[in-house]
């Protein structure tokens, strides 16, 4: 089992080859390949390293599938007896990734 733990976005996420996930949304268009340089612990099934912050020489190649945006989130803020009511809603912007490879 060949996974790695990336950092991107200020999130951590866990990842091995194939793996599809929503990130924070980074420059680039569809079919165009990133590379993650934060690789913070990396896994080959037998032996684990962990990096101080980083492990070095590391990387994690993935394809940008597409620009998504997320399901929308709904604020309210409410007052009671005091006729104060807010509504307030955000989707965030998202890049779809498929992970391809993780080099060390």
């Amino acid at each position: 089992m060949n996974y790695a733990i990336i950092k991107t976005g200020s999130k951590q996420y866990r990842v091995q080859s194939g793996d599809v996930l929503d990130v924070e949304l980074v420059p680039g268009e569809p079919k165009d390949t990133m590379v993650f340089e934060e690789v913070l612990l990396l896994s080959d099934g037998t032996s684990l390293k962990t990096g101080s912050p980083t492990v070095e020489g590391a990387k994690v190649t993935a394809e940008i599938i597409d620009n998504v945006r997320a399901p929308k989130v709904t604020a309210f803020k409410y007052r009671r007896r005091k006729g104060y009511h807010r509504t307030i809603g955000h989707r965030q912007k998202l890049t779809r990734v498929r992970i391809k490879e993780i080099s060390a």
